[in-house]
């Protein structure tokens, strides 16, 4: 069984992302995205800055995003206007929720820019962790979407902002697969002085 709320470790030891495309209705509430974006916020945050910022995309405004998409799409690679881009048209209109999460750091702060990014990060996690806890399964994605600089303006990103990534909630369609995961001794060492 994957995302096992029954406590804390067995979230954690189970915790498994579903596939955007495979999610179905339901998906959160308004209710229960609030409180789910909430519980997201309670993250690690060197000097109290809140370096970023969450926009949620409603249902009716899914085709405005892929709107979106195609012609930040087209702007950047001038050889595609008239190719097939629906693939755009799926990523924007998968499953149930959709929020974008962006690393909004502070110029100026003594906090380095590195830990406000990594903060941004945890609160992308947190959403993961959250939607789980409430019963839905999710999915963090970036992609060139994540990267496109007219993408991001839309979304308000100013001068040194980024997509953290597009965070998808819903009920999953099929039952979740494991994926390969690294090995503990293949990634941790002790330190060796």
């Amino acid at each position: 069984m994957f995302n096992d709320t029954s406590s804390l470790l067995a979230h954690l030891s189970t915790r498994r992302s579903g596939k955007a495309r495979d999610m179905v209705a339901p998906g959160p509430d308004d209710a229960t995205l609030h409180d789910i974006i909430a519980l997201a916020l309670r993250t690690p945050d060197h000097g109290k800055l809140a370096p970023w910022r969450i926009v949620t995309i409603a249902d009716d405004q899914r085709d405005a995003f892929a709107a979106l998409l195609k012609t930040a799409w087209v702007a950047e690679n001038p050889g595609a206007a008239g190719m097939d881009l629906s693939a755009l048209d799926q990523f924007a209109h998968q499953a149930p929720t959709l929020l974008v999460l962006l690393s909004t750091p502070v110029p100026g702060a003594k906090i380095p820019l590195w830990e406000q990014q990594m903060s941004a990060g945890a609160v992308g996690m947190n959403l993961l962790h959250a939607a789980h806890a409430h019963g839905f399964v999710g999915s963090w994605l970036t992609g060139w979407a994540a990267f496109s600089p007219d993408v991001a303006a839309a979304f308000g990103a100013g001068e040194g902002d980024k997509i953290v990534g597009y965070f998808f909630f819903g009920t999953p369609s099929r039952d979740l697969d494991e994926r390969p995961r690294p090995e503990y001794d293949e990634v941790v060492r002790v330190w060796e002085i």
